[in-house]
């Protein structure tokens, strides 16, 4: 694991929610609100058409979030995370290991660029990720592992004892 600025939280497989709440949760709260507000300006500005909700919310969704491409692999021993995190440095990125779920949220800063010539095509893509993925296996919060290299996030986490067996 590098010394970083990987942000790497880990909660203790029996802690209880604090009257206090995290950074991390106030943030994917934020990020909520701020994608129910848009998809709602989808849905006026589509008439008010009802059965698009899904549609409507994806869209909104798009505008906010890069999507997070992940694969999970699992041995007898460890559960292993891969997502490809193109652009986001490590210091970007900040990882919540829990025993049985993993929170992967990051956020990069773009630089803008003027230009005098008139803009033909554009493409732009969100600057902000957010993926919760639910483990197939309990895994030991304080042993993880984690590299960034070449735009790939590799977590390494080791079952919990009774997962061994």
């Amino acid at each position: 694991m590098s010394d970083s600025a990987l942000m790497l939280l880990t909660e203790p497989e029996t802690s209880h929610q604090s009257e206090s709440t995290s950074p991390l949760i106030e943030d994917v709260n934020n990020l909520y609100d701020k994608i129910a507000s848009r998809a709602f300006e989808i849905y006026e500005g589509n008439g008010r058409l009802f059965g698009l909700d899904v549609a409507d919310w994806l869209q909104a969704e798009a505008e906010f979030l890069h999507p997070l491409h992940i694969a999970v692999a699992e041995t007898p021993e460890a559960v292993t995370i891969r997502a490809d995190v193109p652009g986001f440095k490590e210091e970007d990125l900040q990882i919540k290991v829990e025993p049985r779920r993993v929170t992967i949220t990051g956020k990069r800063e773009t630089k803008k660029e003027s230009c005098n010539k008139k803009i033909v095509y554009s493409e732009s893509c969100a600057d902000q990720i957010l993926r919760v993925v639910d483990l197939p296996a309990a895994v030991d919060t304080k042993n993880a592992k984690t590299t960034v290299k070449d735009g790939v996030l590799e977590l390494d986490l080791s079952k919990a004892g009774s997962e061994k067996a």
